[in-house]
């Protein structure tokens, strides 16, 4: 492939080496979310922001996770808990617009800290009041995590935690978690095209991290179809921690410096 062809689907910010390592990590990621459940969009995210600037990297790490997850969505579609999808779609919508005021003017590193406190709370701090059952806790969790990932980008793990008060059984977090994080995503290609983000200048790059996401989900489903369920919670119960505390370090790095 020559060097055209190379800036056609990196621009100017990617080196060969660089563009054909974030398609293998977008498997790989894939493969890490669909059998843990979540935490691959993480791990994109952090990988990406070491070789492109944020302000490409929120977006662009956007419409990749939506093909992804739109990929196990389509995978898992019959065990998704309907309620917590429809309630959660209606908060995100209304977090979106929310976001659609600000989104320009929120420093994004700082956030990082604000999401990992609220997820490490959730999975080992004192249960929120507000039951599984409650339409306003499904709303409100659409609302927040939406209007967070706006800012931040992986907003997985934040998803996961909530969802995680609903102790489904693993297939049933992994179709709920899926639907959530397409329309979450989906909501915000809207916004950051409807701000004047050109989307099309990677769309090459992004379609073939989605194929490689694809193929990556396809592996990781049979994974979990291997892993007990109490052994799948603990996992996912860890991964999300690390990578919380991870997250929250880089933002106080942000902050100190």
């Amino acid at each position: 492939m020559d060097l055209i062809s190379w800036q056609f689907l990196g621009g100017d910010l990617l080196s060969p080496i660089s563009t054909i390592m974030l398609i293998v990590v977008a498997g790989f990621t894939s493969m890490v979310s669909a059998a843990f459940g979540a935490g691959g969009g993480l791990m994109l995210l952090v990988i990406m922001a070491s070789m492109l600037p944020m302000s490409v990297v929120i977006p662009v790490h956007g419409l990749v996770q939506l093909g992804s997850n739109a990929n196990r969505f389509l995978f898992t579609f019959k065990h998704i808990d309907g309620a917590m999808f429809v309630y959660f779609s209606l908060g995100g919508v209304i977090g979106a617009l929310v976001a659609s005021t600000i989104v320009t003017s929120i420093p994004l590193e700082l956030m990082k800290i604000v999401v990992a406190a609220f997820v490490l709370y959730l999975l080992w701090g004192v249960t929120p009041k507000l039951r599984e059952t409650s339409k306003l806790w499904r709303v409100l969790a659409g609302l927040w995590t939406t209007f967070i990932s706006m800012f931040v980008g992986a907003s997985g793990p934040l998803v996961g935690s909530c969802l995680y008060v609903n102790n489904y059984n693993k297939l049933k977090f992994t179709a709920t978690f899926s639907s959530c994080m397409t329309v979450q995503h989906t909501l915000k290609a809207i916004l950051y095209g409807a701000v004047g983000f050109a989307f099309w200048q990677w769309l090459p790059l992004v379609m073939l991290m989605i194929l490689s996401g694809a193929l990556g989900t396809w592996l990781g489903l049979k994974l979990l179809h291997r892993i007990s369920s109490d052994k799948f919670k603990k996992i996912f119960r860890l991964v999300l921690t690390v990578l919380s505390l991870q997250l929250a370090w880089q933002g106080i790095s942000f902050a100190i410096n």
